[in-house]
């Protein structure tokens, strides 16, 4: 796992290398922002996802699997995080050190969802119309459990009097990554009713 991890982190700095290279010209962030209004929260989806946005790569397709590599480096992010407050809390053996873990747990378990959500996203580009429901399935229950796993982390502090600014902190990345994962959900859902969409308008 820690292999694709760093692999998926690889590809996605390429994609914002290759949004930096060339500037985003109004085609490509309307493209983003018509797209982003099917989403919960589309400020957010409009502020990560414009910056990293290829002027060429213009598709619900490649704006999902964009949306979910953004998710998942955001997670990866807050369990570095959350992994450096719980080694702390158990050094000095703080009663608040469980609540910590816990999300932790949750957290690692969301970035497990994230990235097997990516790979199966790769693989219905790869079979086509081939087990597409099976595929579609897949991707939409791992992408539902990641955001249940993000709320679990937020709710699990709900009755712990931990330190102020550390709580705040956690519940906040936590929050982004939640908010996030909402955004990709709805855009691959988008992705996938056109997808189907497409398919049933080519049958005889």
């Amino acid at each position: 796992m820690a292999q694709l991890s760093v692999s998926l982190l690889l590809l996605l700095s390429s994609l914002f290398i290759a949004g930096t290279a060339s500037p985003n010209g109004p085609p490509a962030r309307a493209f983003v922002e018509s797209q982003c209004r099917a989403t919960l929260y589309p400020r957010l989806c409009i502020q990560y996802l414009s910056i990293n946005a290829n002027t060429s790569e213009q598709s619900p397709q490649q704006l999902a699997q964009l949306a979910l590599m953004v998710s998942l480096a955001r997670a990866q992010y807050t369990r570095a995080y959350v992994t450096k407050v719980a080694s702390q809390l158990k050094k000095m053996k703080a009663k608040e050190y469980q609540a910590v873990k816990d999300c932790l747990d949750q957290i690692n378990d969301g970035v497990d969802q994230l990235s097997q959500s990516i790979i199966e996203l790769k693989r219905i580009i790869q079979d086509g119309e081939g087990n597409f429901m099976w595929h579609m399935s897949n991707v939409q229950t791992w992408l539902s459990t990641a955001l249940t796993d993000a709320n679990g982390c937020i709710d699990g502090f709900s009755g712990h009097a931990m330190g102020g600014k550390v709580k705040a902190t956690i519940k906040a990345r936590v929050l982004n990554v939640a908010q996030m994962t909402s955004n990709a959900l709805a855009l691959f859902n988008r992705f996938a009713a056109r997808h189907r969409a497409r398919g049933a308008t080519t049958k005889p």
